[in-house]
């Protein structure tokens, strides 16, 4: 594997894992253990950038090769990636908000 498919799975792979980071992190600060949350955080955020490291070099590509051929495999790492951000937004602040309630 090469090429665009190889860097849709990175994507995938990366932020995936950063995703199921920042749902773990609710659950530990929903049982109050708030060192975890941050540190899974953490964790969730080195995924995260790699996942947009891989995705700055499908950008590279295009700027240099022109059009990317858009596939289902594309498609489905661009969602991987835009939830996992949202699901971090939405992790920080679950946190937070677990925090101040105990």
């Amino acid at each position: 594997m090469e090429g665009i498919e190889l860097l849709s799975f990175q994507m995938i792979s990366f932020n995936g894992s950063a995703r199921s980071c920042f749902v773990e992190a609710i659950a530990a600060a929903k049982e109050g253990d708030f060192d975890r949350a941050e540190q899974l955080m953490a964790e969730g955020e080195e995924q995260f950038i790699e996942g947009h490291r891989v995705h700055g070099q499908l950008i590279q590509q295009e700027a240099q090769n022109g059009n990317t051929e858009v596939n289902l495999l594309l498609i489905h790492a661009e969602d991987q990636m835009m939830s996992a951000e949202v699901l971090k937004i939405i992790a920080a602040e679950l946190i937070d908000i677990h925090k101040k309630i105990q």
